[in-house]
């Protein structure tokens, strides 16, 4: 595994040492008070503190991430989809034993991801897979560590398969991306949100923020335009970034009336 350097806070892997982190400098997320620190894979590996962690969240869908989390500490999800396994957004930690029960799995054919705090480790997971990464080319200036693996694609949609299509709604980041998975839920729909569409504590409603550490809300206009490009597209579930943040049936209408609910109390 390589030795680029990863910040501690939100898990972001650079190509070379650097003293700062764009990605903590931002208002979406913070220099902790201790200030910047760095760590790189080899380090975590070599800790013994970390060993991953595999878990079922849902039919054909798969939770991929550590225990303990790293960083932020969100896991990935393994889309058993008919048109191949995918990986919708990374967890920061990755080692050989969990390479090799993912591969048990079936593999990945591709990897999407839907923010930046998610980035973290993602060239080293397409290089274990031999994979691409499809990021949103409105968040091309976030990536800390280039490779050609990554593929920047544009517009509101990317039809990845016939049964999963990424959707970019502008919701946290510029490039905040769901992806759609069609035959999910028996054929009812699953959406794959990370923090673009927030899974809360009430399994009622979603939250949409721009910054969550930070407490500022999400701009009216960017909420109104993303609950209009969900409207087409059918879902019963909804999985959010963290291990059993999932809304279980009724997330179509979920994210209409909270869409509802937050417009009636931010004003434009």
């Amino acid at each position: 595994m390589s030795s680029e350097p990863m910040c501690v806070a939100c898990g972001m892997q650079y190509s070379e040492p650097r003293p700062d982190c764009p990605v903590c400098l931002d208002e979406r997320q913070y220099v902790p008070a201790a200030g910047q620190t760095w760590t790189d894979l080899t380090t975590l590996r070599a800790s013994g503190t970390y060993t991953g962690k595999i878990a079922e969240e849902g039919a054909g869908v798969v939770g991929v991430g550590s225990e303990p989390g790293v960083s932020i500490g969100q896991r990935a999800l393994l889309v058993k989809a008919e048109s191949g396994n995918f990986l919708w957004d990374c967890a920061a930690y990755l080692d050989d034993a969990l390479v090799a029960r993912v591969t048990e799995l079936g593999g990945i054919t591709g990897i999407a991801i839907s923010h930046p705090h998610y980035y973290t480790t993602m060239v080293e997971w397409a290089h274990a897979f031999d994979v691409p990464i499809h990021l949103h080319e409105n968040d091309r200036q976030w990536i800390g560590r280039p490779d050609p693996s990554i593929k920047l694609w544009s517009g509101t949609k990317l039809e990845l398969a016939p049964d999963l299509t990424l959707i970019n709604l502008g919701v946290h980041f510029d490039g905040g991306t769901v992806l759609h998975w069609s035959d999910g839920e028996g054929g009812k729909g699953a959406l794959f949100s990370g923090d673009i569409v927030q899974v809360i504590p009430d399994r009622t409603h979603v939250g949409f923020m721009y910054s969550y550490p930070n407490l500022i809300p999400e701009r009216p206009s960017i909420v109104r335009r993303a609950v209009e490009l969900l409207e087409p597209y059918a879902f019963d579930a909804i999985y959010g970034a963290w291990w059993n943040a999932v809304v279980r049936a009724d997330g179509h209408a979920i994210v209409q009336r909270s869409a509802a609910r937050y417009l009636s109390q931010v004003a434009d």
